[in-house]
C-alpha cells in the first residue's frame, strides 16, 4: 500500500499526497488468483476476445471487533485471507474461475482448455475429485496442468503481465484493503489486449530458447522488437521453431529415454 521509493510528480507549491503506515514491515498484502488467455483479433485487427478471464482476490468480510472514529463496532470490513490453503484455492477455481470461463470463453473454440498452474503447495492435483466433478457439470473440456519447476519464464503472468498491471496499480494510493482490491481490478480491466498478446509471443520465444539449451533455464531472453514489427505491419501471429531445432530436441529426448531405460535395466 506504500513504498519508500515511490515517486510523485507535483506542480510548484502542490502538497504531496498524504500517506501513513504504522510500519513498513507490516504493509497490507492481498493475494489474487489471476486467469488470462491469449487475446484474439479478427482480420481487421479488432480485438474479439481480450483474454482477461478474471482477477479474483482472496479476501473476506469480517465484522469489526472494536469501535473507532471511522466506523462503529460490528461494521463489516474487507480483510485479506492471510493463509491461502488448498481448500481456499479449490473453492476459488470452482466458484469463480470455471463460471468466468463459461461466460467469457469464445463460443467457436474447439478442443480442451488447459489451465496452467505453478507448483505452489496450495494448488490441487490434476485429478482432484471435486475439481473433476465441477468440470463435468460445466460441459467444458477443462484440464489442469503444471508448469515445469524452476521455470518462471514459462508463466505469462510472471513473464510480463504482473509487471504491466503493477505499473498501473502504482498510479494510485490505496488507503485500505478495499481500495487496494479495487485498484488492482481496475488496472486489470484497463490492461491493453495488444500488450497481452506481446507477452504470449514472448512466451513462445522463451520456449524456443529452452529447446536450444535442451530443457535448461540457462538462457538469455530473446528480444525481437515486437512494437517495431507492429508499426511495420509485419508482426507475426506466432513464432515457430525451425524444423532442425525440433528434430534435435526429439533426438535428445529419445536418447535420454533410452539412457534412463538402460540405467533401470542395469540396476
Amino acid at each position: 500500500m506504500t513504498k519508500g521509493t515511490q515517486r510523485y510528480y507535483l506542480l510548484p507549491g502542490e502538497l504531496g499526497p498524504y500517506r501513513s503506515c504504522k510500519s513498513k514491515r507490516f504493509i497490507t498484502k492481498v493475494m489474487f488468483l489471476c486467469a488470462v488467455a491469449r487475446p484474439r483479433f479478427n482480420a481487421n485487427k479488432e480485438c474479439i476476445f481480450d483474454g482477461k478471464i478474471g482477477m479474483f482476490p482472496f479476501v473476506r468480510w469480517v465484522p469489526a471487533k472494536r469501535r473507532s472514529r471511522n466506523r462503529p463496532a460490528c461494521t463489516l470490513e474487507l480483510k485479506p485471507v492471510t493463509s491461502v490453503t488448498k481448500e481456499c484455492y479449490r473453492n476459488m477455481l470452482i466458484r469463480q474461475v470455471i463460471p468466468a470461463i463459461m461466460q467469457k470463453w469464445p463460443t467457436d473454440h474447439q478442443g480442451p482448455i488447459y489451465l496452467q498452474q505453478d507448483n505452489a503447495r496450495p494448488h490441487i492435483k490434476v485429478n482432484d475429485r471435486e475439481w473433476m466433478e465441477a468440470v463435468q457439470l460445466s460441459n467444458k473440456q477443462l484440464r489442469l496442468i503444471f508448469q515445469p519447476p524452476n521455470s518462471p519464464d514459462m508463466n505469462v503472468l510472471d513473464l510480463g503481465f504482473f509487471r504491466a498491471i503493477q505499473s498501473l496499480k502504482d498510479q494510485t494510493c490505496p488507503r485500505n484493503t478495499k481500495e487496494l482490491v479495487k485498484n488492482v481490478k481496475v488496472a486489470f480491466r484497463e490492461f491493453c489486449p495488444i500488450k497481452g498478446n506481446r507477452v504470449f509471443l514472448s512466451l513462445q520465444l522463451v520456449l524456443m530458447e529452452v529447446m536450444r539449451v535442451k530443457g535448461s533455464n540457462n538462457y538469455l531472453q530473446k528480444h525481437v522488437g515486437k512494437e517495431a514489427l507492429e508499426r511495420q505491419n509485419i508482426h507475426p501471429v506466432t513464432f515457430s521453431p525451425p524444423p532442425t531445432l525440433v528434430q534435435e530436441c526429439v533426438a535428445y529426448v529419445e536418447a535420454m529415454q533410452q539412457g534412463v531405460f538402460r540405467l533401470q535395466c542395469n540396476m
